[in-house]
């Protein structure tokens, strides 16, 4: 199978994982600089996503740039992915608003090595394909 189609997928997945999180900001009422302080926390947990999800995309996207064709497990391994990323806004706004607590924190951690773990099966998948 063509891998164009698997990278056309997992790039409209990320577009829409990073638009999700930017539309969980919400605009702050007021005109001053006082008022985005209480969104700060919410705002550099976004940056430390948007980066994390960069990464992904940069690291995916040379990874399938050095194969030609996939297969089945392939495909399943991206799905599997992609499900640990696309919980990345949930993680992310839980994580902000309640400013880096312990449990949201530790959440967001999981669901990194969830994803890091996924990537490294994908990788494995790629090289015996």
């Amino acid at each position: 199978m063509n891998k164009n189609r698997l990278e056309a997928f997992s790039d409209g997945v990320l577009a829409i994982i990073l638009t999700i999180m930017v539309l969980e900001m919400k605009v702050p009422h007021g005109a001053d600089w006082a008022v985005l302080q209480p969104v700060l926390p919410v705002f550099f947990s976004y940056v430390l996503s948007f980066v994390y999800i960069g990464i992904y995309w940069n690291n995916h996207h040379h990874l399938l740039h050095a194969v030609k064709r996939v297969n089945g497990p392939v495909l399943w391994a991206n799905l599997h992915l992609l499900f640990w990323l696309s919980l990345l806004p949930f993680v992310t706004g839980w994580m902000g608003e309640n400013h880096f607590a312990p449990v949201p924190t530790t959440l967001y951690g999981v669901v990194l090595l969830a994803s890091g773990g996924a990537y490294n099966l994908l990788a494995r998948c790629l090289i015996r394909t």
